[in-house]
């Protein structure tokens, strides 16, 4: 049994959240909004769960522990409240109105493009 460490695991998620965003932009270039927004959902949750772990040392869970992972952090670090708003907003639209509701827009789009940023943001704060 191998043991991962917790800087091969936050490479690991955020690998994981570059890969989802990757295929969540081919399937919008597809036309499949609806499986691009899980997709980049996907992505920001996993970008989401290696800024806690990186901070935290511990990786949340569950949507709900990463929520109230981003939530305590927040609280505490002024620096990551910026990503506070775009994830929720991304658990709304993406994960919730589009996916599960097929309710699907130009601002799912929108969301699904900047799911980059997000990925990118989040790093950066894992890494400063």
């Amino acid at each position: 049994m191998t043991t991962t460490t917790a800087e091969e695991r936050i490479r690991e998620l955020l690998e994981d959240a570059r890969h989802m965003q990757a295929e969540a932009l081919e399937r919008l270039q597809a036309g499949d909004t609806r499986d691009a927004a899980e997709k980049a959902w996907c992505a920001a949750k996993r970008a989401t769960d290696a800024l806690i772990l990186t901070i935290t040392g511990e990786e949340p869970v569950t949507t709900s522990a990463t929520s109230d992972g981003l939530d305590n952090l927040a609280r505490q670090r002024p620096e990551t409240r910026s990503l506070q708003g775009r994830y929720y907003s991304r658990l709304g639209q993406l994960h919730g109105s589009c996916f599960y509701d097929g309710r699907c827009n130009q601002e799912t789009e929108r969301r699904i493009r900047e799911t980059t940023q997000y990925i990118d943001d989040a790093e950066a704060l894992a890494s400063g």
